[in-house]
């Protein structure tokens, strides 16, 4: 008799947990694309800096999640997806009519004071020729 309840109980935990699941995958992509609008500093360097191409990726993801799983979300599930994809719109929109200026070449924003350990914590960028040709073959798709 018990096993009916219990299988509920069971899928509703399922339930749950492919819910959070769901918001933690949407928040992911939101915040990966505040970080490249420059809305959120960079978790490894602590900058903020813009890169419009990923952050329309991640924005891009989202609005497939949206498509993809219209009328299959709950209402939270929904309205969380939803704010972001505005959210996210919007800052974008921003982001283009106001763009952040680029830090000067080989120093950055926030260099440390000068110290035994800084030649060694900052490597000398490459030239600007090198590191787009060298960034277009790592990540570039071919289909």
């Amino acid at each position: 008799m018990n096993h009916p309840a219990g299988q509920n109980a069971g899928a509703g935990g399922a339930d749950a947990r492919m819910s959070a699941l769901f918001a933690s995958l949407v928040m992911q992509n939101t915040n990966m694309a505040l970080i490249f609008l420059g809305r959120a500093p960079h978790p490894q360097t602590g900058q903020t800096g813009q890169d419009l191409e990923h952050a329309t990726f991640f924005i891009d993801q989202l609005e497939m999640l949206a498509l993809k799983t219209k009328g299959n979300l709950d209402k939270q599930e929904e309205s969380l997806l939803q704010q972001s994809l505005t959210s996210l719109r919007l800052a974008f929109v921003e982001a283009v009519e106001h763009p952040q200026p680029a830090p000067p070449s080989g120093t950055p924003p926030s260099a440390p004071a000068a110290g035994p350990e800084t030649p060694a914590a900052q490597p000398a960028p490459p030239s600007p020729g090198a590191a787009q040709s060298e960034s277009h073959v790592k990540f570039s798709k071919k289909y």
